[in-house]
């Protein structure tokens, strides 16, 4: 991984300079460092804190350093920086375990000695003789922060002398924890065990340790390098936002949304938005992802911690530490169905069916309020996709979206679709489950269906829209979400020639696609403002026009669901919008520097938010069943039909299906073959699926 992903210098955007860390601890992280020695920058434990220092080394000399050469990998980062006659080669990372670790070799060049001087923030960190603890209470999350920081040479607290022509090497760590479960003898283990171990047995054991997680997945090689370099980049963004909190009501193991966030970068006052909590809006899009990983019930805890969030009216809210804040839309229910396909019906997945029928049928009483099956959404921004234009269409769009009384409640077609397919995936996982209620949620499935074609179809214009929530009337704006009934397999033939109409150039397909809205919308704007205000700042989400990685996923899922069904028809439109968003993960479409963020814009295609390292959407997963073409059904039914892409040749090895570990192996001469355990079940030369039925 490292090997692969390695690439030079990566920051932030908005912060010219700065520096990204790949590896994140299981709490702490750093969402940017500044170029200097150690551990300073905007850094964060559990939830955001933007803690300025835990430690850095000062040197005294006056003269302004160059910018450091910065090679990143994912497991650690590589910094070589002149500062006067001064050169320093420091190598730093996180450990899984709260760990910060600095490895610094210094050298002096000059004709005078230099101290070298360990600091750390004295506001909140006192030494104690040949250590330096802190403890702070973080009071908007509960609880208190603890830090123990130590280095191999202890000089560092009064001054190491590096005399001219001198090279000296130490290490300096940091341990982090809080007060409630962190005891300081254990942090001070710690401390101990990493300062007393050569600075090349610690960066070796780290790039090994890092490197463990990723050899629990399956592989991918292809004729595309840039493809190769992808897929193992949506593996590390899997492994950058796991995290593990550790205290109620986040004690488990989930993905957070992202570790980068929309706040102000105030030391220790952090006000606006972050991504890393609990938001359910991302949640299915991990556990997609996440059922590939050879790691049994990776991401499962999830489900505790959704039933800790959840309302009277089913639905799962967002929640920190402390706070239990608005729900989101989601579709849980399916790709909880979906894990259990790949990874069988695990004790946590059938555990977690009460809370999942609960949020399917919750909805359906106190959202369904419009005389059929389709759920009002009051709040435009719950469904992850704040200021669509369809809201105001009623209203004629008006310059200030905040007056409620322009402003109108909608059945929303992305909102109809979450409930249809989480009616499906419960439907599904009580017949696994030897439930009897299977056939409840099958019924509703079919009423939300019936509902969303016959009344959020629209014939003349061949597109699906939202409905006011009290007349039916529909919004005539081409949403994204009107491709969602496509994405959920309930469309026909006859809705076929729409789809194929809004993906092309007059509509979705604009030169970054696909955008929120179609640029035919009288207040499309690709850039992320309301009629050009920019009331939610220059890097704000609004969905009137620009293009998000999220939903990107859904509909390039649903032109490959439709390709396969249509005899591989599609599969020159879905090879179109993969590889556009393929290049979307990269900074400057370069294919080397993986950057991905939360939206962009639809025309030039420039970063509009600046999160880099976003996990709101899924491509493994589209890799695996629409590349690959491996899909498993109910009763371990194997089906391999991939689409063609362009490539030449692929190998997808070592996927895990119900304790059975599969292979596909494509070459333009020798054909597609199936491997299970090793052994080939299935081949042939010319394009078509294969079929096998796993044993057990």
């Amino acid at each position: 991984m490292d090997d692969l992903l390695k690439t030079g210098r990566r920051g932030l955007r908005t912060r010219p300079g700065t520096l990204l860390l790949g590896p994140t601890g299981a709490r702490l992280w750093a969402d940017f460092l500044e170029d200097r020695p150690g551990f300073s920058g905007a850094i964060d434990f559990i939830h955001k804190l933007n803690m300025p220092l835990l430690f850095s080394i000062e040197h005294g000399v006056t003269v302004p350093p160059l910018p450091s050469e910065v090679e990143w990998r994912p497991s650690h980062l590589s910094m070589r920086s002149s500062i006067g006659a001064l050169e320093l080669e420091e190598r730093k990372y996180v450990t899984w375990e709260d760990e910060a670790v600095s490895l610094q070799r210094w050298h002096n060049g000059g004709s005078t000695p230099v101290a070298l001087r360990l600091s750390v923030d004295a506001e909140w960190v006192k030494r104690e003789g040949e250590r330096a603890r802190g403890e702070r209470l973080i009071e908007a999350h509960g609880f208190s922060l603890r830090v123990e920081i130590g280095a191999s040479r202890p000089e560092l607290w009064t001054g190491l002398t590096l005399a001219p022509g001198e090279t000296l090497e130490f290490v300096v760590a940091a341990a982090v924890g809080a007060a409630e479960s962190d005891g300081w003898p254990a942090l001070s283990g710690k401390v101990d065990a990493l300062i007393a171990e050569p600075s090349a047995k610690l960066l070796a054991n780290q790039a090994a340790a890092y490197q463990s997680w990723f050899d629990a997945t399956p592989r991918f090689l292809s004729s595309s390098p840039v493809l190769d370099k992808l897929y193992a980049y949506r593996w590390f963004l899997m492994r950058h936002t796991l995290a593990r909190p550790g205290l109620a009501p986040l004690d488990g193991m989930f993905f957070y949304e992202g570790r980068s966030h929309k706040m102000s970068k105030t030391a220790w006052d952090p006000v606006g938005w972050e991504f890393s909590k609990l938001i359910p809006l991302s949640s299915p899009m991990h556990l997609l992802e996440a059922r590939w990983h050879h790691e049994e019930g990776l991401g499962t805890d999830i489900f505790g911690i959704l039933a800790d969030a959840q309302g009277e009216d089913g639905q799962f809210h967002s929640r920190t530490l402390t706070k239990l804040l608005h729900p989101y839309a989601n579709f849980m229910g399916w790709a909880t169905y979906q894990y259990a396909l790949a990874q069988g019906l695990s004790g946590p997945v059938k555990d977690a069916l009460p809370v999942l029928k609960r949020q399917v049928l919750g909805e359906a009483e106190f959202l369904a309020t419009g005389g059929d099956n389709l759920p009002i959404q009051q709040r435009h921004q719950l469904t992850g996709k704040e200021y669509q234009p369809s809201y105001w269409y009623f209203h004629d769009y008006p310059d200030d979206p905040f007056d409620p009384a322009t402003y109108t409640p909608l059945k929303r077609v992305d909102r109809a679709i979450y409930q249809y397919l989480n009616a499906r995936g419960v439907a599904a996982l009580c017949r696994l489950a030897d439930d009897p209620e299977a056939g409840r949620f099958d019924d509703l499935a079919a009423a939300i269906a019936r509902d969303v074609l016959t009344k959020q179809w629209d014939g003349e214009t061949g597109f699906f829209y939202d409905l006011h929530h009290q007349t039916d009337a529909k919004a005539m704006v081409r949403n994204i979400v009107g491709f969602y009934p496509y994405w959920a397999g309930i469309t026909s033939k006859e809705h076929l020639a729409g789809m194929l109409a809004a993906l092309g150039p007059a509509h979705f397909d604009t030169p970054h696609p696909l955008p929120s809205v179609s640029p035919e919308c009288p207040v499309f704007q690709s850039g992320g403002s309301w009629k050009g205000q920019f009331f939610k700042g220059r890097n704000g989400c609004m969905w009137d026009g620009p293009t998000w990685p999220y939903t990107n996923s859904v509909v390039i899922d649903a032109i490959g669901k439709i390709s396969r069904a249509d005899n591989h028809e599609e599969d020159v439109l879905f090879a179109h919008f993969f590889w556009k968003y393929a290049l979307m993960h990269f900074h400057q479409r370069d294919g080397e520097t993986p950057y991905l963020v939360e939206h962009y814009n639809s025309l030039s295609g420039e970063p509009i938010s600046d999160e880099p390292d976003y996990n709101h959407s899924y491509f493994i997963d589209l890799v695996i069943r629409h590349v690959a073409g491996l899909d498993v059904a109910d009763d371990g039914a194997i089906t391999v039909d991939p689409l063609d892409v362009g490539l030449s040749n692929f190998a997808l090895e070592n996927v895990r299906l119900r304790g059975h570990s599969v292979s596909v192996r494509f070459g333009a001469e020798e054909g597609l073959t199936l491997y299970v355990d090793g052994q080939a079940v299935a081949h042939q030369r010319e394009p078509g699926a294969m079929s096998y039925k796993l044993p057990g």
